[in-house]
């Protein structure tokens, strides 16, 4: 029989579904179609598929195959072929016609049969942190976690991960980025994942204010309306939140759908106003913050980019007052948003949006 096949019927596999699916459904550790999960066997790999959300993966056939070995092959050996993942694509009958997700290189890197890859909140609200490694060396212990700085995702995080972690490795913290737990099975690593999430977590999540309901008016038939998320409000109130959010994105998941950072608006200055100001020369920007009054989104944003939004305070309200961040440069900004594998996940999402 088929490898992939075998690999596929395995009672492991419905077990991986199933965990995935769980965590897709949790937004403080995957929103929309942001993070990855996959199962290997003896250079064999199912893979959540580009754009596709972990929440479906019990209701829709959201993994691919791809050859996990010859992949690592090509990666250690600097084959330049390893940043074309669609190369180690396997094809088996019956597989959805989907892309691989652009982080399969990190996947097949990692030896553990099972890998887990979240946006969580949690550790995002840590790896932003200029001493993001010290937290992660103290808080983790135990725990066999290596810090990665900031790669872009895909290629450079796999040759980044190369460079710091080990065989025995089974925690990645990514800097700016997320959380990865591994595991010999599906339980393991989804165990591991929430005792780093639980680790990670503030002892006390505090944040006040909403949206002023004359601000709220005021934005009828601009195009623009209050955010729908309690913690997304709260950063309007707060001015250790408001310095953290005024200048660049903190992550690749903002930038990819919300556009570079947000835009804080000027005494006197309209949402449309601000929002025009901080778009010029660069891409659209999805997030307008009026300093004690709200926070704006386009009254058009679409499921992936709600579930960003929320994220943006379900972040900041869980970043220690007074800590120092590191932010993502323009030009890393610029690669995230000029990049064709995001822009075909964007492209992805949009059209599933579309239909569901």
């Amino acid at each position: 029989m088929n490898p992939f096949l075998d690999l596929r019927n395995d009672a492991e596999f419905e077990k991986l579904r199933s965990i995935s699916a769980e965590l897709g459904k949790d937004p403080l550790q995957v929103q929309g179609p942001g993070g990855n999960t996959s199962l290997k066997r003896d250079g064999q790999m199912w893979i959540k598929a580009s754009g596709t959300w972990l929440a479906e993966a019990e209701t829709r056939d959201i993994m691919v195959p791809v050859y996990s070995g010859r992949f690592v092959e090509a990666l250690k050996s600097g084959d330049e072929r390893a940043g074309e993942t669609a190369r180690f694509l396997a094809d088996v009958d019956g597989a959805p016609e989907l892309h691989s997700s652009i982080e399969t290189s990190v996947h097949a890197l990692l030896d553990s049969p099972v890998v887990l890859h979240t946006h969580c909140v949690a550790t995002i609200a840590i790896a932003i942190r200029s001493d993001a490694e010290d937290i992660v060396r103290h808080r983790l212990a135990g725990l066999d976690a290596v810090f990665i700085p900031y790669a872009k995702p895909g290629l450079d995080l796999a040759r980044a991960i190369m460079a710091r972690a080990s065989g025995s490795t089974k925690v990645l913290i990514l800097g700016n980025h997320g959380l990865v737990a591994t595991g010999q099975s599906a339980d393991e690593a989804m165990k591991r994942l929430f005792e780093v999430s639980r680790r990670l977590e503030p002892a006390a999540v505090e944040y006040a204010g909403e949206a002023q309901a004359a601000w709220a008016r005021s934005l009828e038939g601009t195009g623009w309306v209050p955010a729908p998320f309690e913690t997304t409000q709260a950063v309007a109130f707060d001015d250790g939140m408001l310095e953290i959010a005024d200048g660049n994105s903190l992550y690749p998941d903002h930038v990819v759908f919300l556009g570079p950072g947000c835009v804080v608006a000027r005494e006197g200055e309209t949402i449309v106003e601000a929002a025009r100001r901080g778009s010029e020369g660069r891409s659209d920007r999805k997030l307008v913050i009026s300093p004690g009054n709200g926070v704006a989104i386009p009254e058009d944003a679409n499921a992936a980019t709600l579930t960003l939004v929320r994220a943006f305070g379900d972040v900041l309200v869980r970043v220690a007052p007074g800590s120092d961040v590191t932010r993502l440069t323009d030009q890393q900004e610029d690669e995230l948003i000029n990049w064709d594998a995001e822009k075909l996940r964007q492209a992805l999402n949009t059209s599933e949006d579309a239909t569901s």
